[in-house]
């Protein structure tokens, strides 16, 4: 069986800077028809940055829809058209005042592609240095900086400090690539 849902109609529900909402009337692949409720989103990128110490930069920052502070791997939202490895680099430069000499792009994923399109690009950036002058945070963003290990990272992820998907996977990714090397 076929399992594509094809778009009878579209109706843009909400437009803001970062998300747009829309109900979208399908028809199913058994000739039915149903609604999507979608949030579609331009994407964004994660950095899993690595100081020569083995110390992972991450950013603790208030995230209002969880009412609460978490540490995350640094990250932020593609511009329209923007080239996912240069978003890599700038959010790193504003979010940790960190440049790097070598970003590789480790994997990509849809978020929640239940209700929303959103992709996020993760890299990996080795070779860190600190940046004379920055491009500095958003006037509307605040974030503590800190460099963990990852057993300190490890630990917070037991505690729910770190409780995102992207941070999660940054973990994981990091305990995977140690076991590999014993």
């Amino acid at each position: 069986m076929k399992l594509e849902e094809k778009t009878i109609k579209t109706e843009k529900i909400f437009e803001g800077r970062i998300i747009t909402v829309q109900v979208d009337e399908v028809e199913l692949p058994n000739g039915k028809t149903s609604t999507r409720e979608l949030v579609k989103h331009p994407g964004a990128v994660a950095i899993i940055a690595m100081t020569d110490e083995e110390r992972i930069v991450m950013v603790e920052q208030y995230r209002k829809p969880l009412e609460k502070e978490i540490v995350e791997i640094p990250a932020g939202k593609l511009e329209k058209g923007e080239d996912p490895a240069v978003c890599a680099k700038r959010e790193l430069e504003e979010e940790t005042g960190y440049g790097c000499n070598n970003l590789e792009l480790l994997t990509s994923f849809y978020t929640s592609p239940g209700f929303a399109d959103e992709l996020v690009h993760i890299y990996l950036a080795k070779g860190l240095y600190k940046i004379e002058e920055g491009a500095g945070l958003d006037e509307d963003e605040f974030v503590n900086l800190m460099e963990v290990t990852l057993e300190e990272a490890e630990e917070m992820v037991k505690n729910q400090r770190i409780f995102d998907a992207k941070t999660i996977y940054a973990v994981q990714y990091l305990q995977l690539g140690k076991a590999l090397k014993k």
